[in-house]
């Protein structure tokens, strides 16, 4: 339950307001209490969560200090006392990791909160000296994809310079291969080999990707998939093959180099960083093909669409590699909270 009082110092905090002093256990309880919430919308399991913050408040204790003001040397005394211990290796990264998870939620949303009320500059004091391997960063749970809103702006950028390029096909064989990214939820190796044959439009109600390379686990060897071809981009690729294809040649390769050859997959990064240099978009507007693919896992959630169905679409082998591509929006569990509240409404007046 969010606190009231709480609420106000925060937003007391955010002005810059010297009215209000924030009791720093109440702030790192509210953290705590918003992090937990963002573990639940990111569809993590009851049991991973329930264990998470017991974790963490252990973690926080013998360290001694609120998290914002644990330091590299206080990790290193807590890891060595855990070892000292006795504790499981596995048991002290699942502590370390719990906690970088936290410091970096903190520090995304709400680090100029830290430094106003309590005149500390926040940077994560997990470094690679004092994790275990395994231990990820706290980045990427907090990093956001590029929001629908933000990719939209971006292709009718490109749309427009497809319209206006002096190398059409090159234009708008990038269009495409980008909206293959996002739409399909591909891999920037497995866009590369895709082949023209690959491409299915007749098969089921909207079309299908054969992606016959598909990531494996353990080196078990390529893993093919269909996946089908959602949001329009059944008639993206239709006018591709039809309009665009034919100018690099009749090769197999979907997506061509100038010289009708496959591109690499690390030509795909580097022309969305040429079109996104092209759009003059800042740091903060920047992404990657894989975060394009995030961008697929979290927006097709956000809509409703069943977790089982996304792991199929982007193959992965478990369902728990698909929760950690989820991040949703900050607003993501009020507007479910809206959406149901409006269902339970209209059936109501239906009745």
């Amino acid at each position: 339950m969010v606190l009231p009082e709480v609420e106000l110092r925060l937003v007391a905090a955010a002005f810059g307001s010297a009215t209000l002093e924030v009791n720093p256990s109440d702030f790192e309880a509210e953290c705590v209490e918003r992090w937990q919430a963002s573990l639940v919308a990111r569809g993590f399991s009851p049991r991973t969560i329930d264990g998470a913050v017991p974790g963490l408040q252990r973690f926080l204790s013998r360290c001694g200090k609120r998290a914002w003001e644990v330091s590299r040397d206080d990790v290193d005394r807590v890891m060595a006392e855990l070892a000292g211990a006795g504790l499981a290796a596995s048991t002290r990264a699942g502590y370390l990791q719990n906690f970088k998870n936290f410091y970096g939620f903190v520090e995304s949303r709400y680090a100029p909160e830290v430094g106003r009320c309590f005149g500390v500059e926040m940077a994560n004091p997990v470094d690679a000296f004092n994790s275990p391997a395994g231990i990820t960063s706290g980045w990427e749970a907090t990093r956001p994809p590029p929001r629908p809103e933000r990719l939209e702006e971006f292709f009718a950028f490109l749309r427009a310079q497809v319209a206006t390029a002096r190398k059409y096909a090159t234009a708008a064989r990038d269009y495409t291969l980008f909206r293959t990214l996002y739409h399909a939820g591909l891999r920037s190796d497995e866009a590369a080999r895709l082949e023209v044959a690959d491409v299915h439009l007749e098969r089921g109600p909207f079309g299908k990707l054969h992606v016959r390379f598909g990531k494996g686990a353990r080196k078990s060897g390529p893993r093919a998939r269909w996946v089908p071809l959602l949001d329009g981009l059944d008639l993206i690729l239709g006018w591709y093959l039809a309009e665009v294809r034919p100018r690099f040649g009749t090769g197999p390769a979907l997506f061509c180099d100038e010289g009708g050859g496959a591109v690499h997959r690390g030509t795909v990064g580097n022309r969305l960083r040429v079109a996104l240099a092209a759009e003059g978009a800042g740091p903060e507007g920047h992404f990657s093909p894989h975060d394009l693919r995030h961008a697929c896992a979290t927006h097709n959630y956000e809509r409703g669409v069943d977790l089982v169905a996304i792991q199929q679409l982007l193959g992965h082998w478990r369902i728990g590699t698909t929760m950690t591509y989820v991040r949703p929006s900050e607003t993501f569990i009020e507007d479910a909270y809206r959406r149901a509240l409006s269902a339970n409404l209209a059936q109501l007046e239906g009745g």
